[in-house]
């Protein structure tokens, strides 16, 4: 069985190289639907709260929402981090509040100072479920992610394959000496 949540996610980006109009930089409201796929936890019957995937992954995915993301290769990035250091805001300011904890991987580098996330690909909906995938596969059990941006639309199935142990009793993911994050009960 499925337990299924949406996030939205606000960004501008641009394609660059693409010859029609979404080489010019322009904004999206993303909507991110992420299923998580594991047998009924009896205590609580549920297969995870919903409230819990939502949690887990904005954790890291909040660095997408109002930020700009280009391509590694992007003439704009130089331009943009011109821009923001003589404003002062590159490294951040204390109204920067919606920052999660900054990522490198194979796809994408996020710099969360400054609503920036640099992908080695160009941003389409399916390069955002390869990122989403990649940054959540080993932190839920992810069976299916669909990503709608504007008229756009990309979805992809996976093989949940994790053994995540969870509360009976309030079904969040245990930590790794066996705790509860949510509520304190030890397995």
């Amino acid at each position: 069985m499925r337990s299924i949540t949406t996030l939205d996610l606000q960004y501008a980006h641009r394609f660059y190289g693409f010859q029609g109009e979404a080489q010019y930089l322009h904004g999206h409201t993303g909507v991110l639907t992420i299923e998580v796929e594991d047998s009924i936890e009896p205590g609580v019957n549920m297969v995870f709260p919903c409230n819990e995937i939502q949690k887990t992954a904005w954790e890291v995915l909040k660095n997408f929402d109002h930020a700009l993301i280009l391509r590694e290769d992007d003439p704009l990035l130089p331009a943009v981090l011109s821009v923001y250091e003589k404003q002062g805001i590159k490294d951040g300011t204390p109204q920067n509040k919606m920052k999660g904890p900054a990522f490198r991987t194979d796809l994408a580098v996020a710099y969360p100072e400054c609503r920036l996330v640099v992908t080695k690909e160009t941003m389409t909906v399916e390069g955002m479920i390869k990122i989403v995938y990649d940054l959540l596969k080993d932190k839920l059990n992810i069976a299916k992610i669909t990503f709608t941006s504007g008229v756009n639309a990309a979805s992809a199935e996976f093989s949940p394959k994790n053994k995540i142990d969870r509360c009976p009793l309030c079904g969040v993911a245990l930590d790794e000496n066996g705790v509860c994050p949510k509520c304190g009960y030890r397995k």
